[in-house]
């Protein structure tokens, strides 16, 4: 393989089918497989959201395949949006999808928002190489939400913006603060992440020593 490429498939899940697109890095073997989860399917989040689309490219270019979803009722995927138990399952699924056609060991956890959250449950079902979250869904979020998102293991890539409006960034702290977890905040950052994409794949790959 001399150049990156991508595959588009439909799997088979929980709820019907589980719409996915993989990124294969450019050359030589794979290191592993990332999995990585798109913000909330209710307010808009898909596969293709900047954010999601960022952390894929970070792990392609890390030497990772690179495996998004769509949530459950998002774009292709059957089935309907299930507040995170669900969306756990097909991950899961996806996971043992990797192992089978990759031959990948423990995957590599890396979500955004509702994304993250889902990620951190998954995580107490498979225990990944490691993990990478922006913008974790914890607590009472805009919109009247409230998410109890899971420990996660201590090697763990937490990434906040200062300025967030919709996970308010001592919601955050408050679930790392008992972890003993650090929070890598980018200053002047919102939820969305305008104008500061590439600082997460920075502090990703600045963060990647293996």
């Amino acid at each position: 393989m001399t150049r990156a490429s991508k595959e588009h498939l439909l799997l088979d899940g929980a709820a019907g089918k589980i719409e996915c697109v993989i990124d294969l890095p450019a050359v030589g073997e794979h290191r592993g497989v990332a999995l990585v989860a798109h913000p909330h399917p209710l307010f808009g989040g898909n596969l293709d959201n900047k954010v999601a689309q960022t952390l894929a490219k970070t792990f392609v270019e890390l030497g990772y395949v690179a495996l998004r979803p769509n949530f459950r009722g998002v774009g292709a995927s059957a089935g309907e949006h299930d507040e995170g138990r669900g969306e756990a399952d097909d991950l899961l699924t996806i996971v043992e999808y990797a192992r089978t056609r990759i031959h990948a060991r423990a995957p590599v956890l890396a979500g955004y928002s509702f994304g993250a959250y889902v990620q951190t449950l998954v995580a107490r079902r498979v225990t990944p190489e490691r993990m990478a979250l922006v913008g974790v869904a914890a607590g009472f979020v805009s919109g009247g939400r409230s998410y109890t998102s899971e420990p996660v293991p201590a090697d763990s890539i937490i990434i906040h913006g200062e300025l967030d409006e919709t996970v308010p960034l001592a919601n955050v702290l408050a679930w790392a603060r008992p972890q003993e977890l650090p929070v890598v905040v980018v200053p002047g950052a919102d939820h969305f992440f305008h104008r500061r994409l590439h600082l997460i794949k920075n502090i990703v790959k600045g963060s990647w020593q293996r």
